[in-house]
């Protein structure tokens, strides 16, 4: 089985981890892992929820980042401190919004990795979790770049809600992890950000 590092950012999430962290730390998973949650300055209760949680469950870390980095590519900093502190040859890029659904999580993802993909977009569905592999980070690049665009910026309008990235979580191999981070709140020039925005707007 594989280990995995569960790496994600909070700001001022403390009513979800209230409600969700318990569902990324109680995993029936045998062969261990860590969650590390990297705490973007938050003003609310988030530490105190933090620190209640790891007197508990010592498979829990946490680290910060300081206030005068937050709108600097905050989430690509703020993972990359993340990914840094991850020990295990997995690293799981996910959201305190996209908790698991159930206790097996873990151990289905290890069922299902090969080991001929570096990286996996996951998809927490009615029927299931689904992934999609991609042989090398490089080609998930559109896929993600896309994605982390809604989730930053969103489609408005009177027919469609906000819109996000569809998938819930990346998989990727810690060694290829800075790669795939180079991907978020990338700065693109006209026409490719012209061609994501048709993209969004027409799937």
């Amino acid at each position: 089985m594989s280990k995995f590092s569960v790496v994600m950012t909070v700001y001022n999430n403390g009513v979800e981890l209230e409600e969700h962290l318990k569902d990324f730390l109680t995993q029936d998973y045998p062969e261990g892992y860590e969650v590390i949650v990297v705490d973007e300055s938050s003003t609310d209760n988030s530490d105190d929820i933090l620190k209640l949680h790891m007197q508990q469950y010592p498979h829990l870390y946490k680290t910060f980042l300081p206030k005068p980095y937050r709108d600097v590519i905050r989430k690509r900093l703020a993972l990359t401190l993340g990914v840094k502190a991850a020990k295990n040859e997995w690293v799981i890029l996910s959201d305190i919004h996209s908790f698991p659904p159930s206790e097996t999580w873990l151990s289905e993802l290890s069922e299902s990795l090969d080991k001929t993909s570096d990286l996996y977009l996951g998809y927490f569905t009615k029927k299931g979790m689904r992934l999609e592999s991609y042989e090398e980070v490089d080609y998930a690049e559109k896929t993600i770049v896309k994605a982390e665009r809604l989730k930053a910026d969103g489609h408005k309008g009177k027919m469609m809600k906000v819109r996000r990235g569809k998938y819930d979580f990346i998989v990727v191999k810690r060694e290829k992890a800075h790669d795939a981070l180079s991907f978020f709140e990338k700065k693109i020039g006209f026409w490719e950000l012209l061609g994501l925005r048709l993209g969004i707007l027409f799937k």
